[in-house]
């Protein structure tokens, strides 16, 4: 699987590059971490372990736990680590974006008076409160990680998603101007 492909199993390879951790603390970093510009399910998470420890590329040690089920933590092994150096190398893959927003709008001759004014007010909302969560997760890892070498990379790819969000609120109120500018018309 990771060697083949999936960039599931990479994804994973990056975040126990951080820290040994269990399927279950991999699942809880990513929304404070990646989760901005990659998802990962419990579905797609413990199969790739699982394929992963099998090629050798993390190591699986079972922590006993007093009252719970046993604990798996994973950590990378010198495969795991020299396969997710070699997976950095490669050009990132074209991806195609899909927004049922647009999508909605594209067809928003069709929508009712009002409708896509909502959406997008929706959507400026949700795009301001972004930017407001990116402020806040650059205060607390500038706090919390301070000496990190990985902190600047972090920051980059923070930086790249409230460069995102500023545009898309740009495009949010200009696209909501010329909605009522046509609602207005017609």
């Amino acid at each position: 699987m990771a060697k083949n492909g999936g960039v599931t199993a990479k994804a994973l390879l990056g975040l126990l590059s951080i820290h040994p951790m269990s399927g279950y603390d991999v699942r809880q970093l990513i929304p404070r971490s990646i989760g901005h510009f990659w998802s990962e399910s419990y579905g797609q998470i413990y199969p790739a372990l699982k394929a992963m420890t099998a090629e050798g590329l993390v190591a699986r040690k079972t922590e006993r736990q007093d009252s719970r089920p046993d604990r798996h933590v994973y950590s990378l092994t010198k495969d795991g680590r020299t396969e997710l150096r070699e997976w950095l190398k490669l050009a990132p893959a074209d991806e195609v974006p899909r927004s049922e927003l647009l999508l909605k709008i594209f067809f928003g001759a069709h929508a009712g008076k009002g409708v896509n004014r909502q959406h997008v007010a929706d959507f400026l909302a949700t795009q301001e409160m972004a930017l407001k969560i990116y402020t806040a997760t650059e205060k607390q890892l500038k706090r919390e990680e301070a000496g990190d070498p990985q902190l600047p990379y972090w920051l980059m790819t923070l930086n790249f998603g409230r460069h995102r969000s500023k545009a898309l609120v740009a495009w949010s109120k200009e696209t909501l101007l010329e909605l009522e500018r046509l609602e207005s018309r017609g």
